[in-house]
């Protein structure tokens, strides 16, 4: 495997910990970070799927009482507990089977800033109308939400496997347009993020195999450490920022880097 070194190693770690649960694609950052230092995007690939589980990570620790409550109520036979576990594997379905289907050209696509640069804007342009027209909510919690519309926002995610559509922006304004208020569209694709990643993480792993080495180990730490430290500190300021602000913001940052970057890469 073609691998950065270590200061790009951590470059990389902080941009997916910072950018992967926000609306404004990690993929697409990593992929347009790399094509800026020079690092070739294909020869990345079991790097930036690695560090992925710094993020995970950090959704389990920043939430792990909500899990540990949804395990033991599962446990206790919980009716709460039992519809948290429907709906998050409901959304986690879709993704799953479409990307195993799909993976070879979803790999190809990660090559692509161009790609990255026109669904970051065009995503933007999306967030702007979702947030101005939707106001009506169904459900104020994941246990609460029906289930057609945790399989409908399973569904709305595949969307993100365009790099730059962005897995959270996806999920998050699928919930929106379906009824979830804010603070649960928010937590429900940070729930749902578990084992989406997990999955899509280890079967690009071993997809990706033949580039990995026991000397990338030290690399992957330094990505792995610095994803995990700053995916925990979005994970628990995001809900309280979107309460206040909404992702309209997101939008327009989405919008000016997409546009530079099309000015960037040139014709």
């Amino acid at each position: 495997m073609t691998t950065p070194d270590p200061l790009h190693a951590l470059l990389l770690g902080i941009l997916e910990g910072l950018t992967e649960f926000l609306p404004v694609s990690s993929t697409g950052h990593l992929i347009l970070a790399s094509e800026l230092m020079g690092l070739p995007a294909e020869r990345t690939v079991a790097f930036k799927v690695s560090i992925q589980f710094g993020a995970i990570l950090a959704v389990v620790v920043a939430y792990w009482r909500r899990f540990w409550g949804v395990a033991t109520g599962l446990v206790q036979g919980e009716r709460g507990a039992w519809a948290f576990a429907r709906n998050i594997t409901l959304g986690f379905l879709p993704a799953m089977l479409v990307g195993a289907l799909a993976y070879e050209t979803i790999r190809t696509l990660l090559g692509s800033p161009r790609t990255v640069a026109v669904a970051l804007v065009a995503g933007g342009g999306a967030i702007l109308l979702i947030e101005r027209w939707v106001h009506r909510v169904r459900a104020t919690s994941v246990e609460t939400m029906p289930a057609g519309i945790a399989a409908g926002v399973g569904l709305v995610q595949c969307l993100a496997m365009v790099p730059g559509v962005s897995r959270s922006g996806a999920t998050i304004m699928g919930g929106l347009l379906m009824g979830l208020d804010r603070r649960t569209a928010a937590e429900f694709s940070f729930f749902l993020a578990v084992p989406t990643m997990l999955a899509a993480a280890v079967y690009a792993l071993w997809q990706e195999r033949g580039q990995l080495g026991a000397h990338d180990l030290g690399l992957i730490a330094i990505g792995f450490s610095s994803a995990f430290l700053s995916a925990l500190l979005v994970v628990r300021s995001l809900v309280a920022i979107v309460a206040r602000y909404g992702f309209a913001p997101f939008a327009w940052y989405r919008i000016a880097v997409g546009l530079a970057a099309l000015w960037w890469l040139g014709p």
